[in-house]
């Protein structure tokens, strides 16, 4: 008879996945590091880890997709206010 104990999950896994949610930057880092330390160990929490870099990544990008639009939004509207004064 033998006795499996159960793999702990990694712990910085389960961080990135929940930072990667409020400061993704910071999912994505943990995310790498926590794959690194999986790779070493042999802990459980991979996809936790991978989760965390995919949503990180998303939220990134929306984020930068979302800048350029208010950019491209304010230049728009910056040019369509212009008001001639000179009514002469």
């Amino acid at each position: 008879m033998s006795s499996s104990v159960p793999q702990k999950t990694n712990g910085i896994a389960i961080a990135a996945l929940i930072s990667s949610f409020f400061v993704s930057v910071l999912g994505i880092i943990l995310g790498f590091v926590a794959l690194n330390q999986i790779k070493k160990s042999g802990e459980q929490g991979r996809g936790l880890a991978l989760a965390g870099i995919w949503i990180g990544f998303v939220a990134v990008g929306i984020t930068v997709l979302i800048i350029i639009l208010q950019v491209v939004a304010l230049a728009a509207l910056s040019t369509a206010v212009v008001v001639d004064t000179n009514m002469g």
